[in-house]
C-alpha cells in the first residue's frame, strides 16, 4: 500500500487507511463534516483506526457512527 500524505492529501470516504495514518486537522475536519459537530476521537476509536489498515475512511465513518449509536441510552 502506498503512503498517503495525511496533511495535504484529499481525504474522502474512498481514501484507504494506511500504515502512515495520522490524526491531522484535515482528518478531523473530514470526520466533523461526515459525522457532525459532536464528533470526537476517543482512545478506543483511535485504536480501531490504527488497526484498520486497508479499510477506507468511509469504513471509519461507519464505525464511528455505529459506536455512537451503541452509546445512546435506550
Amino acid at each position: 500500500m502506498t503512503a498517503f500524505d495525511w496533511h495535504s492529501g484529499e481525504v474522502t470516504r474512498a481514501t484507504p487507511i494506511t500504515h502512515s495514518y495520522r490524526n491531522t486537522q484535515k482528518v478531523r475536519r473530514f470526520f466533523v463534516a461526515e459525522c457532525g459537530s459532536d464528533f470526537k476521537f476517543d482512545r478506543e476509536f483511535m485504536g480501531w483506526m490504527k488497526s484498520a489498515v486497508g479499510k477506507t475512511m468511509g469504513d471509519a465513518i461507519d464505525e464511528w457512527k455505529a459506536r455512537k449509536a451503541r452509546k445512546r441510552p435506550a
